[in-house]
């Protein structure tokens, strides 16, 4: 039996198949929102799915501003939920 591969979100594994947008791999895993706004801190998901908006953004691997509509899952990854534009260090 073959193990599914998996990525690392917020600290826990998410499995998904060759192919996947990590997106569609934390959607298919329960997971609705991983981003928030930089006013008022709404959560945000996959809304277009398809690379027009921003709602989706990620950091992986230590880069944010990453859409996870479009970024395919690969093993070993590190994602995590970004909060606002990414850059927390840079914002006044």
């Amino acid at each position: 039996m073959t193990s599914q591969p998996h990525f690392s979100f917020d600290g826990s594994q998410i499995p998904f198949r060759p192919g996947q947008s990590v997106g569609a791999a934390l959607t298919a895993a329960g997971v609705r929102s991983w981003r928030s706004t930089r006013r008022g801190g709404r959560p945000r998901g996959l809304f277009c799915g398809i690379g027009v908006c921003f709602d989706c953004l990620v950091v992986v691997d230590g880069r944010p501003n990453e859409r996870a509509c479009l970024r395919l899952a690969e093993p070993g990854m590190e994602v995590s939920t970004q909060e606002g534009t990414g850059h927390g260090d840079l914002e006044v």
